[in-house]
């Protein structure tokens, strides 16, 4: 693969959001041609590739002809259509992750299903057809309050994720296919980003920690390293390795867990592309998340996952109530803080909760980076003009 070094080989990209735009750095720095394939004509990624192409992610005609154009193709987002990775693999385009990986993922059903067949410990589950099908469930006794909702597929950020407490609750998710998951008794959200490449070699970076928004179901705050026993990271690393061994992907993938009360580690869900939780990787890692798929993608040795410095990563998200061309109030109050790097994605228009950016904070110490971090929250203010 080293010939993708300044020459016309193309690595291609199905999304052209702030992932597809981190990826780019990597890219540009090593002179590696690169195709974007996005519905948006104001996607962030459009500005540092050398093709971009406005179309549909989950048409068929418009991903297969994309593809054919590429050497490697890869995603940075799962709302893509499937069927036309399976058929370009045939046709010899490699595809990264494999369209069958990206198939049993895009299904929340599936992908749980995965796991039971791996023996893969997650929490317990039932799925059904419709809302009313579940509704009826709810009515029979068969399922009971509190369960978490989650719709079959197109979930993304957040969406598609509710806590069910009451038959109001119920009214209020979105029809079509469904699970409901068992309530688990959370007492940490971590995640681990494994990273293979397709002769096999496989790294993974250190248990990251997740602070959720209370409403929004976002993540709030990232830090790395996770504060954690030794003993539960040992856990984390073995079962995240046991999914990324049993999908035989290749790219990254994140894995999600909950850490019980208990101190069992169950898998949540898995993200087979560069994800939220490893955006602290630019600053505080040897070797960057998106650095790594590249890496990957061209068969090429993987780099240290090890920290170099701790790192809290904080997530700029559009004010409530501010919907309209952006500003971000406060923004030279914050860099004039040592250790504090800020990524703005290139959306021109905010709206509640929408991802605007993020800001890395890093530090000697992980308390200190997370006094900073709550800090740079408080300050800075995304809005409306």
């Amino acid at each position: 693969m080293m010939g993708f070094f300044s020459t016309s080989k193309t690595i291609g990209i199905l999304g052209g959001g702030q992932l597809g735009k981190m990826l780019l750095n990597t890219t540009r720095q090593w002179d590696i041609n690169t195709h974007v394939l996005d519905p948006s004509p104001e996607a962030p990624a459009r500005i540092a590739c050398n093709l971009f192409v406005q179309g549909d992610l989950m048409d068929y005609q418009t991903v297969m002809e994309f593809g054919k154009n590429v050497d490697v193709l890869t995603i940075e987002i799962e709302n893509v259509n499937s069927e036309a990775l399976i058929d370009l693999e045939k046709q010899g385009v490699q595809v990264y992750p494999q369209g069958r990986v990206l198939k049993i993922i895009q299904n929340k059903y599936r992908q749980k299903e995965f796991y039971k067949k791996n023996r893969i410990p997650t929490s317990g589950f039932e799925f059904f057809e419709s809302k009313e099908a579940l509704k009826d469930a709810v009515a029979r006794g068969f399922v009971s309050f509190p369960f978490v909702w989650k719709s079959e597929s197109m979930g993304y950020d957040g969406y598609g994720v509710k806590m069910i407490r009451s038959n109001q609750d119920l009214e209020t998710i979105s029809e079509g296919g469904c699970l409901a998951e068992d309530l688990v008794t959370i007492h940490k959200e971590i995640g681990v980003i494994v990273c293979r490449r397709p002769s096999g070699e496989t790294v993974s970076y250190p248990s990251v920690e997740m602070e959720f928004h209370p409403t929004a179901n976002q993540v709030e705050y990232v830090l790395s390293p996770a504060r954690i026993s030794n003993q539960i990271e040992k856990k984390a690393q073995e079962i995240a390795r046991q999914v990324s061994e049993a999908f035989q992907h290749v790219g990254l993938l994140a894995v999600e867990l909950f850490v019980t009360k208990e101190g069992d580690v169950w898998v949540n869900e898995v993200a087979p592309r560069p994800h939220n939780s490893g955006h602290f990787s630019i600053e505080a890692s040897y070797t960057s998340q998106f650095e790594q798929h590249i890496r990957a993608l061209l068969d090429l040795p993987l780099g240290s996952t090890q920290n170099k410095v701790s790192g809290v990563m904080v997530n700029l998200v559009g004010s409530e109530n501010h919907q309209g061309p952006v500003r971000y109030k406060n923004i030279e109050h914050i860099m004039a803080i040592e250790g504090v790097n800020p990524h703005i994605y290139g959306k021109k228009e905010t709206r509640p909760f929408r991802k605007m950016g993020h800001i890395t904070i890093v530090n000697e110490s992980l308390e200190i980076a997370r006094q900073i971090a709550e800090q740079v929250k408080e300050t800075i203010e995304v809005i409306s003009q």
